[in-house]
């Protein structure tokens, strides 16, 4: 827990940069005068909750480059090489995941890391003067709205997890919460946060200049993603969250500021140039184009060779790779089909399209100018397709569902069971809408969130074991078993403290 909940400096904090590779005991004493004295100005807490949101960018946490825990550990990508790094990233798409995997702890503290700087700052505003008090409650929201976030994050991938909402300044009180709080506790303070900044005076939708920022649009639609999840994987409540999750995300789809989805063509959803506009974008992680330090490397990586579509940059690989299972699930015609994915002749095989910056601006180093989206209303509709699936009006369900398919060019869902594929692969409504979220949110770092969403752990063991191993490259799927439903502590959180800090089922 001391490796979990101390990882920053003030210095850090401070000057709302940089990253943190420093063990607890390496670090800044918390209770030192150099974090409180960091902190007297307005602009010492703005700088600070810069340094919450820049935390998010990292690969390790929630960016653009968080596939390794997402769509790697799901059906959508596999990391075939199973020998570079001593095959520590092919063991999350191999279910071979071991606790004392580095890249799973990394993980893991890069989660923890906003949540330590958020209870940092929230522990010291209230003792800085403001010009406006309405700042300082926006700033208390946006921090509130990261830290549940976090926590969301973490509570969905290991089950019971350490809860922290104070700042610590003692060892006394890192040894007091070096424990795994239920996960009912988990949700019910993330609950509690979100609710927070709901009732706050945050923005119902962020200006072009602040997007990047939370919004009470986003507050709504995550506390719906909230309640979903909790209907689904909680013992108790599930009508009553379901009912609330059906309520939040309805009063985060009532914000739009747009009529239709259907008058948002897809490709503007990715478009650099609208990426500050583009009314479909709820929240967003900013990168900035031409700049060497804080540009997106999505649509260079990947760009495949002999290519030019996604990037000015001359790329000597193969580009974004995705599995052949994926593959399968694209529908002809469907326009996301063509804007997602490319067939390369140079590499005789499809790459990812659906991330590009050819621009002049981004150059031929390809420093790209792509936000990474976290939440779009095509997300928050699909996710009202199931909850009113759930609650057994699949009227509205269908509903919803069909308008992501206009938006795609493809026709509804009563006419697609009537076709014999379709009605095959998709024989119900709840894998249709799955089927749906896979290829609209494809890449987007959602879909090993949904399979542990849409289905329990025997549940997802059936599905990956009825799929064909010839789709999965070199990642055995007779590997898959119940435990893999949640990670394993990391081991060097394990062993602070072996009976609080117990390991995960099957990874002992």
């Amino acid at each position: 827990m001391r490796n979990l909940v101390l990882i920053i400096a003030a210095s850090l904090l401070l000057s709302g940069i940089g990253g943190c590779s420093k063990s607890f005991v390496e670090q800044t004493n918390p209770n030192a005068a150099s974090v409180d004295n960091g902190f007297k100005t307005e602009a010492d807490i703005a700088a600070g909750v810069y340094g919450v949101y820049q935390s998010l960018r990292s690969g390790n946490c929630i960016g653009e480059g968080a596939a390794l825990w997402t769509d790697d550990r799901a059906d959508d990508i596999n990391t075939t090489d199973n020998q570079s790094n001593n095959g520590e990233p092919f063991q999350f798409s191999a279910f071979s995941l071991v606790p004392g995997n580095t890249y799973l702890r990394s993980h893991w503290s890069a989660l923890y890391t906003p949540v330590s700087r958020a209870n940092i700052i929230l522990s010291l505003i209230d003792k800085i003067p403001f010009t406006s008090n309405d700042t300082k409650t926006q700033y208390i929201a946006e921090l509130k709205f990261i830290r549940a976030l976090m926590y969301f994050n973490l509570v969905r991938e290991w089950g019971d997890v350490p809860l922290v909402t104070e700042r610590l300044t003692t060892n006394d009180q890192v040894k007091a919460l070096t424990f795994r709080e239920k996960k009912e506790k988990v949700y019910a303070q993330i609950v509690a946060d979100l609710k927070d900044v709901i009732s706050s005076n945050l923005p119902v939708v962020q200006s072009a200049a602040n997007k990047g920022r939370v919004s009470l649009q986003a507050a709504n639609g995550l506390l719906g993603q909230v309640y979903l999840t909790m209907a689904m994987v909680l013992a108790d409540g599930k009508t009553d969250n379901l009912n609330n999750a059906r309520d939040y995300l309805l009063a985060c789809y009532n914000m739009k500021t747009f009529a239709n989805l259907s008058d948002i063509p897809f490709a503007d959803v990715f478009d650099v140039s609208k990426k500050s506009t583009n009314p479909e974008i709820i929240f967003q992680i900013v990168y900035k184009q031409g700049d060497a330090n804080y540009s997106s490397s999505l649509a260079r990586n990947n760009q495949a060779v002999g290519e030019t579509i996604n990037s000015q940059f001359k790329s000597q690989g193969a580009g974004g790779l995705f599995t052949k299972d994926l593959l399968n699930e694209f529908e002809t015609g469907d326009v996301r089909t063509n804007f997602s994915v490319k067939f390369a002749s140079g590499t005789n095989g499809y790459f990812i399209t659906k991330f590009r910056d050819a621009s002049a601006a981004a150059g031929t180093l390809g420093y790209g100018g792509n936000d990474w989206i976290l939440m779009r209303y095509a997300d928050i509709i699909l996710n009202l397709a199931e909850v009113y699936m759930y609650l057994n009006d699949n009227v509205n369900a269908v509903k919803y569902l069909d308008m992501v398919r206009a938006r795609a060019l493809r026709p509804d869902y009563a006419t697609m069971m009537l076709d014999a594929n379709y009605a095959a692969k998709y024989p119900t409504l709840k894998l249709a809408i799955l089927h749906e979220r896979r290829i609209e949110l494809a890449f987007e770092h959602h879909r090993w969130h949904d399979l542990t969403r849409f289905f329990n752990a025997t549940e997802l063991v059936n599905y990956f074991r009825s799929k064909n191993q010839a789709d999965f490259d070199n990642s055995p799927l007779t590997n898959v078993t119940t435990k893999d439903y949640y990670f394993p502590i990391p081991l060097s959180e394990y062993k602070l403290n072996p009976e609080t800090m117990y390991q995960n089922e099957g990874y002992n």
